[in-house]
């Protein structure tokens, strides 16, 4: 029996840089796995705190294992689900 990969969610973000202290927006997302429930918050333009908010619910299981910020006003994310 194959053991079950875990789901990944890749999120590249940025801000506005005319506009100082801009919330962060979802430039890009890819999924390999499953990342349902939450799957309607991950879209471009879409706001970072609202897909972090669903991904990262107890019930949904995702945990952040990696991290960068690539400038001042942008970075990903990448979080696992086992």
């Amino acid at each position: 029996m194959a053991t079950r990969q875990p789901d990944l969610v890749l999120i590249t973000w940025s801000r506005n840089p005319l506009v100082r202290g801009s919330t962060r927006r979802i430039i890009s997302v890819r999924i390999i796995g499953n990342a349902e429930p939450c799957r309607p918050s991950l879209r471009p333009n879409g706001l970072l705190n609202t897909a972090l908010a669903c991904l990262l619910d107890n019930d949904v299981g995702f945990k952040v294992v990696f991290r960068k910020k690539t400038s001042s006003i942008s970075g990903y994310l990448l979080l696992q689900r086992h």
